[in-house]
């Protein structure tokens, strides 16, 4: 398979097979509707027909695909890593509207105009090029069909403070990132008990008592727990491709995909967006 065609990166790819194998996110229904809530807060269930059959690009373990399929009629499942798959077809063995196919957001067995909805929570950018990626994704839709993604953030929206300490934290990042996968693991480990859960359980107290901490880094973990911070210290840290985008930017690459009536999630994970497939022809 041509490796330029499909988008992708052989070594990320790799990284994912392995982060979903050590943790293949087999949570119960709760843990993982309560995962879920943030990410799918604005997308809109009311107006997918009844027989709703739709992707999940870049599905890795498929904790979202076990939320969504409650939801809908099919659910296909595509992630480009074999090892991914198999954790997937394992969380999902009960899902029986759950189907799974190996590919990527440029390469894969969906027809053009033909999903009644998508998303792609987390991973377009760790493509090549993610707004290639948007627009293959968005042309599988029917027209009017939502589209759901979840981007990273370049702190847009945070004090110039905040993002000194993230690029402190991406030097890091580059280094891990290309580590063997155990050293990764030990690392990614390391700063999810001495650096994520301290920072997110401060956060929690410091709630509790009526100040405002959303500008205190890893607050958003404060309600979840140590089992996330340890999954997303593995991926933070462990991935040697990482893009960020502005609210902006991203709102751009997907109105040139071809989606129409953008909404962002106000509040975290930055940046949650809508759309809509547009009636327009795509190219």
């Amino acid at each position: 398979m041509n490796k330029t065609k499909e988008n992708v990166d052989e070594i990320v790819i790799k990284h994912f097979g392995q982060e979903w194998t050590r943790f293949d996110q087999d949570l119960s229904q709760s843990e993982l509707k309560e995962l879920a809530r943030n990410y799918f807060k604005i997308f809109p269930w009311e107006i997918l027909p009844s027989g709703s059959v739709g992707f999940d690009m870049g599905c890795g373990s498929g904790r979202w695909a076990s939320y969504v399929s409650t939801k809908v009629k099919k659910l296909i499942c595509i992630d480009p890593s074999e090892e991914a798959l198999i954790v997937a077809k394992k969380n999902l063995k009960n899902k029986k509207n759950c189907t799974f196919s190996i590919g990527s957001a440029n390469l894969n067995n969906l027809e053009d105009n033909s999903m009644d909805f998508g998303y792609s929570l987390g991973v377009l950018h760790h493509i090549p090029d993610t707004l290639n990626g948007i627009k293959k994704s968005v042309r599988k839709l029917k027209p009017g069909a939502p589209f759901l993604v979840y981007i990273y953030y370049s702190f847009d929206n945070r004090p110039k403070w905040f993002k000194a300490v993230w690029r402190v934290t991406n030097l890091f990042r580059r280094f891990i990132s290309i580590l063997p996968f155990p050293l990764k693991y030990i690392i990614s480990q390391i700063i999810a008990i001495f650096v994520y859960f301290p920072l997110a359980r401060l956060s929690r107290i410091i709630e509790i008592v009526g100040i405002n901490v959303s500008n205190i880094p890893l607050s958003s973990y404060r309600d979840k727990n140590f089992y996330s911070m340890r999954t997303d210290a593995l991926d933070r840290f462990g991935t040697r491709l990482e893009k960020r985008f502005t609210k902006t930017q991203i709102e751009q690459m997907l109105l040139k995909s071809g989606l129409e009536k953008i909404e962002f999630r106000s509040q975290e994970p930055y940046w949650c967006a809508i759309g809509y497939r547009g009636q327009k022809r795509l190219n």
